[in-house]
């Protein structure tokens, strides 16, 4: 958790300096979502993300470092320099990538778990979406998908209760998410997605249920974004003491408590603060003194089929 706080807050003062172009969209605040459920993953399971995506990508294991470097355009990056912040994957991880259309990331992941039930391998599939997505078609599509062909994919609603600028329920017409996924037969769990052991313990049970064959499962998990749609979003529209509430239920904060509380020596967590510190520092740098791409490299990545010339 604390590697992806480091990160995104990096990532947007990146942003804000000239260093990063495009868009970053912070994961601020919801660090215990990703890190609950990912840490149940393995090798050979998959995870889709969203636009706000950083965090999935860490959890799941993509270096930190690529990771800025493909912020920064740089050679290097997870993407070659050429994706940017929405568009972080790595493969050979199991990152099939964030993506700014909402919610396609579902049903790229709804695609990734049939095609694992249909070459017999153990794998599962996690797809990250925000409440957002709830109001949109091929969401609908995708649970129906999943639950027609008992796929092995655990559908993950990080409910920040926002949507871009508004509230998600003032946009919102009939049931909230839960009856909505119920309506389709598939299970439905909630958690307080605040809480990192909370998600960790509901998160488990989930995993193992898809593993088992059980087909596809929902988590809802409520939680709260601290910076605004994208980091340059100064959030004027939100009350500034709805914000000053959220940051007072840190996450981090909160499983640091867990642990002290449990014997866990505060020097040991500061030595984990600092370590995550250094780690993010030194992407930045690296980041920064990377190479530019090839030019050429523009036309590659393009198509499959011959391959593209460079004049």
């Amino acid at each position: 958790m604390h590697l992806i706080r480091e990160f995104e807050e990096a990532a947007g003062a990146a942003l804000h300096a000239g260093q990063v172009r495009g868009s970053v969209h912070q994961y601020t605040g919801q660090e215990a979502v990703a890190t609950g459920v990912c840490c149940h993953l393995g090798p050979g399971d998959y995870v889709s993300s969203h636009h706000r995506g950083h965090g999935h990508a860490i959890a799941k294991g993509v270096s930190p470092a690529r990771m800025m470097r493909e912020l920064f355009g740089r050679q290097g990056g997870t993407s070659g320099g050429k994706g940017g912040s929405m568009h972080i994957a790595d493969f050979s991880l199991g990152m099939l990538g964030a993506n700014g259309v909402v919610p396609d990331g579902v049903t790229i992941a709804v695609g990734a778990a049939q095609a694992l039930k249909m070459q017999d391998k153990p794998g599962i599939v996690v797809a990250f979406f925000g409440d957002g997505a709830m109001n949109r078609g091929p969401l609908f599509e995708a649970f129906n998908w999943a639950k027609l062909f008992r796929l092995p994919v655990l559908f993950v609603c990080e409910d920040n209760g926002w949507s871009v600028t508004l509230r998600t329920r003032t946009v919102t017409g009939g049931p909230p998410a839960v009856e909505r996924v119920a309506a389709f037969g598939i299970p439905v769990s909630r958690v307080d997605g605040n809480h990192v052991v909370a998600v960790r313990r509901v998160a488990q049970d989930l995993v193992a249920a898809v593993r088992s064959g059980a087909g596809p499962q929902f988590l809802h998990a409520t939680t709260d974004r601290w910076h605004g749609h994208l980091a340059h979003d100064c959030q004027r529209y939100r009350d500034p003491q709805d914000i000053e509430r959220v940051r007072q239920d840190d996450c981090i904060a909160s499983a640091e408590r867990w642990l002290a509380q449990r014997g866990v020596d505060a020097g040991r967590l500061a030595a984990v603060r600092e370590q995550a510190r250094r780690t993010i520092a030194g992407a930045v740098d690296e980041a920064a003194a990377a190479p530019w791409p090839d030019p050429a490299s523009a036309y590659t990545d393009v198509q499959d089929i011959g391959s593209a010339a460079w004049r």
